[in-house]
């Protein structure tokens, strides 16, 4: 069994679940925010709503270069979105990082995968550990905070890997 075979059972799992969490986002919460020192809801939902590209650039691009010019466009991009619109953004490239994740040879996952971040190298090491890392371990790591944003205006959560609280 390839590597990608091993993987692709969590790759459904894991966005499949991210996917549910993104369509429960409240319109009229997406300036909301629990802390001063936290992301606005519409501003972290815009993020995890990149996990799919995301993950399409890691298994298809040798880098990924995040200028001050993008910052600067994205930084207030979220402030117009909507539920609709974001999980359409996830949405848009799931099925394309679905099919990279499937056809990746198992000798890519060694080559060299780099991160630019304003000027800064980020990352620069094995593919195989960008994906993990980048993609998948940051996508549930913004999940869970997405699922504590949405607890905390009395949204029921779905479960992830098992029955909510919400659900028992």
């Amino acid at each position: 069994m390839s590597i990608a075979e091993k993987l692709l059972p969590e790759f459904d799992r894991e966005f499949s679940s991210t996917r549910k969490f993104l369509a429960l986002i409240p319109d009229d919460k997406i300036s909301w925010k629990p802390h001063a020192k936290s992301m606005e809801l519409g501003r972290l939902a815009s993020h995890i709503s990149d996990f799919s590209e995301r993950a399409y650039q890691v298994l298809t691009q040798p880098e990924r270069v995040v200028t001050p010019e993008e910052l600067a466009q994205r930084r207030d991009a979220w402030k117009s979105a909507t539920r609709e619109s974001i999980v359409s953004k996830f949405d848009g490239s799931l099925q394309k990082a679905h099919d990279a994740l499937a056809s990746m040879p198992d000798a890519k996952w060694d080559t060299s995968w780099k991160l630019v971040f304003s000027g800064r190298t980020v990352f620069d090491g094995p593919r195989g550990l960008a994906y993990r890392n980048i993609v998948v371990s940051h996508m549930i790591h913004h999940r869970a905070q997405l699922g504590l944003y949405l607890r905390l205006n009395d949204i029921a959560i779905p479960g992830t890997y098992g029955p909510s609280a919400d659900e028992q």
